[in-house]
């Protein structure tokens, strides 16, 4: 279906071109969303950019574009502001033929994608033998958020959790499980056996030596294929993977691959020997490497590809992995969810791979930390990084006293399954509420208040919603056509036209906050709608619209939590 935005932008550019305005080639004609709603539904800065560039007076060329434009039917006569903005209110017939065109459709109202492509995003990536840590919430999240868009767009997504299965710790696991492993304790809680495990070895290691010597030797093991440490091996990754899933269940967040480094291990020597032979790879210093030095950013930052000691790394096992993804995947576009600390190392592997002729469209979506209240990374009191269950434990805790206390009539497996909502979807909203580049401090009373941005706020707005029905005797037909009279009732058609304006641009520079911010924007102007516009009271086909409204509201909020990752209820 074509947008509001779409029908004034087409008839803005036949205006200019009415209005003779020599539009230079590659110019694009913008419509946004109005930054005070008082002044138009709408805006458009076309005029003043256009007019600067042909040295004309701004308002008098958007004068020129008003005069000459068609706009019955669609808008009133647009407006004129400050040094040139134009101004549109579209019409109250338009916005009630849009709304009932978005409350049919199956997308409500949000565009498929013109061009769909195979998009890998790669995100979440935890080590095997330790636990998920607070630090993973922004790539899971961010991740997990693009992944539902870019599918609701009509992309298809691959989903690949690259966990980190395989490197030097591995020889102190496997001399540590030889050695010290409790088994009773392994199987009540792998991953915390494993931790246990290893710091004691590291610490001897430190201490001595020789067992680190033993613990190198328990590793080439490993490398060479021997039976008994590569048994081990497989045990520890299948026991991690077992806990890491029961983890992304809980959240809802699912993987099409769990391609580890370990996968890749025999594809890194043609990786290198393929390199060598183009060219691309040079020895240097006994190590093989990628320079760059046509980037000046990279010129003096060659990436090493093969150490010294015929050993490979980080970009050897990522370059292997592109291949991978472009030639059993068919990828178009592979996103990486990852910190901006490895901003280098992105930087390396993607010119890299320009440079040995793939030209898969590949980008860093970095993000920045999570703070504690005294804007630190947060860490427990060990000094350890805080477990990412132990937060969402508490987030679920801390939601069912405030369940309990609002609702206490709730049947127990109400109150866990509320409980269990509210407080999972308060810690995801949190995060992605910020723009992704934000450090942002922690707070549980902030995530779990019921009052401004947060996730049981829009939780609450669709409850709300689904009271009505449920006062309701008997099933609701909902009318064919609809009026628009109060201002409430317009407020909230035209919030509701803006999610299929929104959620296309959360992937133009990957930003969840988007939404949010608009789900917000749509929860608050739902509440006014609900103050000032009786719904249950009303009669014919007022009632009969604002019951429409009412549940488009509900199915644009479900949808839009759903794009987050929360899930919603029907009672709090």
């Amino acid at each position: 279906m074509t947008l509001l935005p779409q029908l004034l932008r087409k008839q803005l550019t036949l205006a200019l071109e009415e209005a003779d305005a020599e539009i230079p080639e590659g110019f694009q004609v913008a419509i946004s969303l109005a930054t005070d709603a008082r002044f138009g539904d709408y805006q458009s800065n076309s005029a003043m950019i256009l007019a600067k560039r042909l040295k004309q007076n701004p308002r008098e060329l958007a004068q020129a574009v008003v005069d000459a434009g068609e706009w019955d039917g669609l808008c009133e006569t647009p407006e004129i502001a400050g040094p040139g903005f134009i101004n549109f209110k579209v019409t109250t017939e338009i916005l009630q033929k849009h709304t009932l065109s978005v409350f049919i459709d199956g997308h409500l109202g949000v565009p498929q994608a013109a061009t769909p492509h195979t998009v890998i995003i790669d995100f979440s990536a935890p080590n095997v033998a330790k636990p998920m840590h607070i630090g993973h919430i922004r790539s899971t999240f961010i991740g997990d958020c693009l992944n539902r868009v870019a599918r609701y767009l009509g992309h298809k997504v691959i989903t690949d959790n690259h966990i980190g299965d395989w490197g030097t710790q591995f020889g102190m696991i496997i001399y540590g499980w030889k050695k010290y492993l409790n088994k009773e304790a392994l199987a009540e809680d792998a991953i915390r056996e494993l931790v246990r495990v290893y710091r004691q070895v590291n610490a001897e290691a430190k201490a001595d030596e020789a067992v680190m010597q033993e613990c190198r030797d328990e590793l080439v093991k490993l490398q060479q294929g021997d039976a008994e440490n590569h048994a081990i091996w497989q045990e520890t990754v299948d026991l991690s993977l077992d806990q890491l899933r029961s983890i992304y269940d809980w959240l809802d967040i699912s993987f099409d691959h769990y391609l580890g480094e370990s996968f890749y291990n025999d594809r890194l020597g043609p990786v290198v020997d393929e390199l060598i032979e183009k060219g691309l790879g040079e020895e240097s210093d006994g190590a093989i490497c990628i320079f760059f030095r046509d980037i000046p950013a990279l010129a003096e930052k060659p990436a090493i590809v093969r150490k010294r000691d015929g050993g490979f790394n980080y970009a050897t096992s990522d370059l292997a992995t592109i291949d991978y993804r472009i030639s059993e995947w068919n990828a178009d576009k592979i996103w990486y969810v990852v910190g901006a600390p490895q901003q280098l190392h992105f930087q390396q592997i993607f010119a890299a791979t320009t440079l040995r002729g793939n030209d898969v469209n590949m980008t860093h979506i970095t993000h920045g930390s999570i703070l504690g209240s005294n804007r630190k990374i947060m860490k427990t009191r060990d000094g350890d990084n805080v477990q990412l269950l132990d937060v969402l434990k508490e987030a679920v805790e801390r939601a069912k006293v405030l369940v309990v206390e609002k609702n206490p009539t709730l049947s127990d497996n109400e109150q866990k399954d509320i409980s269990e909502a509210i407080g999972l979807g308060a810690v995801k909203y949190a995060e992605l509420s910020q723009h992704r580049m934000t450090d942002y401090i922690f707070s549980w009373d902030k995530m779990l208040s019921f009052q401004g941005n947060t996730a049981p706020y829009l939780m609450n707005a669709y409850v709300r919603t689904r009271a009505i029905f449920r006062k309701l005797d008997g099933n609701v037909t909902f009318p064919d056509t609809i009026t628009l009279e109060a201002a409430g009732e317009r407020n909230l058609a035209i919030k509701l036209a803006q999610f299929g304006e929104t959620v296309p641009d959360i992937l133009n520079d990957f930003r969840p906050n988007l939404l949010a911010n608009y789900l917000f924007e749509l929860a608050q102007t739902f509440h006014g709608f609900y103050e000032e516009c009786p719904v249950l009271k009303s009669e014919g086909n007022t009632r009969a619209s604002r019951l429409l409204l009412c549940e488009l509201t509900s199915k644009v909020l479900k949808q839009g939590l759903d794009l987050l990752g929360i899930r919603v209820t029907d009672r709090m």
